[in-house]
This record gives structure tokens, sequence and C-alpha cells, in this order.
């Protein structure tokens, strides 16, 4: 336990350095007020009701309200009060046990000596039990004047404090039962039922069953796993780390489907990459190729459409790629131009030397010919003579 408060019980000339504990605690759960939508916590704001606007607790004062005035009192002003700020506890006199209500019973503290009082401490502890009496104190605990009393429970001292005698309220009930008389046959009878249920006082053996029942359904949610994380009631949820998350998840499932599909899209402000500028070289090459192959057996006009098509490959593969890639793939696209136009031009040439070639070949089998018709017609007039 941690001491709240330390001072000196003082009787006489006999102080007695003590500590003070708590000797409460609350088994009672704590439970939050939350959004039913969405299990936000709820906050309560302290605002003016004048200006509307958030006070911070530094410039909150305290007032006294009477129902017609309102006194403003500042913290100086509380500060000034002749409070007593001594840390003693001082006994004013001891009386019967009896005598102190339990209805002015407030709160329960434990009195720990300090080392070096230990046989002080001892001493007021025996003669209260002894003497089978109360002491009757005042001290001051959280800059306000107490009333208390001192008993001895077991080998310590505790300390009550005690409401002042104006702080219970008289008993002025109007009830019918201040009339009524009950027979001595009804008072035997209870007095029996009294006796029947008679036995010593152990608060062990009571049990707070609605808490247990709480605790219970808690634990019992808990398990099967019916609870949100705290830090997302409060608000606390961070919306920049959770978008990369989601941004990057995204992009990584519209990569591995294209992927699969056969083709890979460039992320934006690639700009294309190695590898696709490596498939357009490729795909460049493979149309030189069929374009090369087929020039033999196609006119002019089927090389320039291919190499038009090239063309347009080649382009589009310099557009993702750097400046000294870029430049390198243009002297490239002009070779190719050149190496083509050169292969057209002689591709012409040959197809014109192969139709000079087979004109002669018709002008010379021409006089052939007719030659051999007109050794037919000379054939047929000696025939006929």
């Amino acid at each position: 336990m941690r001491a709240i408060w330390s001072g000196t019980v003082a009787f006489g000339l006999v102080s007695v350095p003590v500590r003070l504990y708590g000797a409460r605690k609350s088994h009672d759960v704590e439970l939050h007020q939350v959004h039913d939508e969405d299990g936000g916590r709820i906050r309560y704001e302290r605002r003016c009701e004048i200006c509307g606007k958030k006070v911070a607790y530094e410039d909150i004062d305290r007032a006294y309200d009477d129902g017609d005035e309102t006194v403003i009192i500042t913290d100086e002003e509380l500060d000034a009060l002749p409070a007593e700020a001594g840390r003693e506890i001082s006994i004013a006199q001891f009386v019967p046990a009896a005598q102190v209500d339990p209805l002015m019973v407030d709160r329960a503290y434990y009195l720990e000596p300090d080392a070096k009082s230990a046989k002080a401490y001892a001493l007021l502890r025996e003669t209260l039990a002894e003497a089978e009496r109360t002491a009757i104190v005042t001290f001051t605990l959280r800059s306000r004047t107490r009333l208390g009393a001192l008993r001895v429970r077991g080998e310590v001292i505790a300390l009550q404090s005690l409401l002042w005698a104006d702080e219970v309220r008289p008993a002025d009930l109007d009830t019918a039962a201040q009339d009524a008389k009950p027979s001595a046959q009804e008072k035997k009878m209870a007095r029996s039922l009294i006796e029947e249920f008679s036995a010593d006082f152990e608060p062990e053996a009571f049990h707070d069953e609605y808490q247990q029942e709480l605790d219970a359904l808690i634990e019992d949610k808990l398990g099967r796993g019916e609870s949100i994380d705290t830090a997302v009631t409060l608000g606390e949820d961070d919306d920049d780390s959770g978008g990369e998350v989601i941004d990057l998840m995204e992009a990584l499932k519209r990569s591995v489907a294209a992927r699969r599909s056969g083709s890979q899209e460039p992320g934006p402000g690639a700009g294309g990459g190695k590898k696709d500028r490596t498939k357009s070289r490729e795909k460049t090459s493979a149309g030189q190729k069929g374009a090369a192959k087929q020039g033999a057996g196609k006119n002019g006009a089927g090389t320039t459409s291919t190499a038009k098509k090239s063309s347009k490959r080649n382009g589009a593969a310099s557009k993702g790629a750097g400046p000294a890639d870029a430049k390198k793939q243009s002297t490239d696209k002009t070779q190719s131009t050149d190496k083509k136009q050169g292969t057209s031009k002689k591709q012409s040439t040959v197809k014109k030397q192969s139709t000079d070639k087979k004109q002669g070949t018709s002008k010379k089998q021409g006089p052939t010919k007719k030659q051999g018709a007109d050794q037919s017609k000379g054939a047929k007039k000696r025939a006929a003579g």
C-alpha cells in the first residue's frame, strides 16, 4: 500500500509519528459510457454556458449559488482561509465506544508507526484496548479539518473519520409504524425467530453476487472475442499509417493479378522499367526479322508498312526510357530505317532487272514463233501444188 498522509498522533506530551493508509477498497467493476453504434467513449466537457467555449481546469473558479445570487470564490481566497495546516492527529478526549453512533462513521484508515516510534505506538494501542475507550481526534486531510475516532483493530490502530453532528440527518419520519402496537404473542414468536438465526458475524461468508455475475459476464465475452481495441474507443486510430497499409495491399493484389494474366502494368510514375524496355526491343527485333523474311515476296509498299509498325513499337518503348536510352534507341531506329530502305532499293533493282530479263526473253522468243508459222504455211502450199 502507498501512504496517503504522514504526521503525528499527539496526546499530552507524547507524540507518535505515523503514516496513514486507506483501509477500504472497492471491488466494483468500473464501467465506462460508450456510444452504442461504434463503441466510442463518451466524454464530458467543461464548457462555459455563456460563451460556449471549452474551459481548461486551471481557468475554473468555484462559486456558491443560493438560488437567486451566485458568489464566485477564487483559489487564492480559499487558500487564505484559516484552516489547520499542521500534520497532527490531536486527541481531544476518550469516550466509551458505544457512544459513537455508527451513522457518523465515514471513512477508515490504518495508522502505521514510524520505525523510531514503535514503543510509543504500542503504548497507545494497549492503553486504548484495556480501557475499552475510543479516542476522539481532530486532524486535517486534503485541506479540510476533520473529526475522527481511534480504535484498536488487531495489532494496529485504525482511524475512522466521522461526520460532523450537523451532517447526520435526524429521523423525522411520519410513518404508520409509530402507532402500531404488537401483541405479547407476536413479540414472543419474533424472539424465537431471532434465536433461530443467531450466529457470530463472519464477513467472509457473504458475497456480492451481482459483482460476481458481472465479472463472469465480462470474462465470458472476452473468451468469445466479443471485444474491441481500447485505443479505437478513445479515437486514437492512426489514419496515416492505416492508409499506407491499405494502399500497399491494394497494389500487391493488382500486381499478383497482372502477373497471373501474363501482363505487368507499370506503377504510377514509374515510366516503364527495364523489363518493359527489353520486351519492346525483343518485339522490334522480331518485327524486323519478319519484315526481312517477307521482303523477297512483297512489294515496296509492304516493306514500308512493316517499317511503320516497327517504328511505332520503337516510339512506345522510348517513352518510358531515360535520355541515354532514348538517344540509343533513336540511333538504332535510324540505322534500322536506313538498312530497310537499302534493302527496299536493292529489292526494287533486282525486281527491275528481273522484269527487263523477262521482257528480253519474250522479244527473243517472238521471232522464233513467227518463223515457225511461216514455215508451216510454206509446207502447206508445196503440198497443195
